[in-house]
């Protein structure tokens, strides 16, 4: 992939993106603190964000019916799983820059079709603002025939003995040793699965259901909080915890993993994949908005 990197900024915010390497984001910077983890290689996982699209997280074995027609997806990262395909197309191809200005950053990303048989068309922004970062993606079918659609965002964000977040959620899926769900843990109302403890303080590699307002994450020691409001239809959020690492991931999502073969056909279910008809768009969009805490306290309440 290409490494060129653009810069755009907006009062407090800096932003430096790359669109020859999945259209990622490799640094956000407010009044000089890193928001993001800052990329600290060359591979796409090193970055500090990327768009998930046509789908997030896996599809298990790469395979699914649509439709009567049985899909076949060959794995896109197999050194990190060699039989599940994931997190889509976007994050692993080039994106060709349409608009670059001082404060805004539009990028596009085509697909054909192939082993996804439906050609899409992905649009991807980047706006800052003395409020924040606006990311805005967008999914339009080119394809002639309705088409499987999912949409998300994959940031990592750094992180200290000290760092919380808060997302209030109905629902856990307990996941498999393979990143594949089993069973899900759902409550009555949206709760905090942390209960108020340092985002470490648990190892999750899962997807959250059922999100209420918006996610929040604080580094009280760095004096620093971040709100993420996410639109209506990023009503999941994966979380990725690994032990002992300076890192974590709050992953706004439109579906959970595999939803492709486990929630389409559930009346009225709002986890499972958008059925986007041919010529028909899907906007996701994220809001980020820092702001400075008291270093003593470690309160996120929204």
């Amino acid at each position: 992939m290409g490494q060129a990197r653009i810069a755009i900024a907006a009062g407090d915010y800096r932003l430096t993106a790359a669109p020859g390497r999945g259209g990622s984001i490799l640094a956000l910077t407010w009044r000089e603190q890193q928001v993001l983890r800052e990329a600290a290689g060359a591979d796409v996982l090193d970055v500090g964000c990327f768009p998930l699209v046509p789908w997030s997280n896996r599809i298990a074995g790469g395979r699914f019916d649509w439709n009567g027609r049985a899909i076949t997806l060959s794995p896109n990262f197999p050194t990190v799983d060699p039989r599940n395909p994931l997190h889509g197309f976007g994050w692993l191809s080039e994106w060709t820059v349409t608009e670059a200005v001082a404060d805004l950053l539009r990028m596009e990303h085509v697909c054909p079709g192939g082993e996804w048989p439906w050609a899409y068309r992905a649009e991807l922004v980047y706006a800052l603002g003395d409020a924040g970062l606006t990311s805005r993606l967008a999914l339009t079918n080119l394809a002639a025939e309705p088409m499987p659609a999912g949409l998300g965002f994959h940031p990592y964000f750094p992180r200290s003995a000290e760092t919380c977040y808060l997302g209030l959620h109905r629902g856990e899926w307990e996941s498999g040793t393979d990143g594949l769900p089993i069973r899900l843990d759902e409550r009555e109302r949206a709760i905090d699965w942390w209960n108020g403890k340092a985002v470490g303080a648990r190892a999750v590699d899962t997807v959250y259901t059922g999100r209420e307002c918006a996610l929040l994450l604080c580094w009280p020691d760095r004096g620093l909080a971040l709100r993420i409001d996410c639109s209506d239809n990023l009503s999941c959020t994966s979380v990725y915890v690994p032990e002992g690492a300076d890192w974590f991931c709050v992953e706004p999502v439109s579906h959970i993993t595999d939803a492709v073969n486990r929630a389409r056909d559930r009346a009225g279910d709002k986890d499972g994949m958008v059925v986007l008809q041919a010529g028909e768009t899907m906007v996701a969009e994220l809001r980020w908005q820092a702001s400075e805490i008291d270093r003593e306290s470690s309160d996120t309440e929204d």
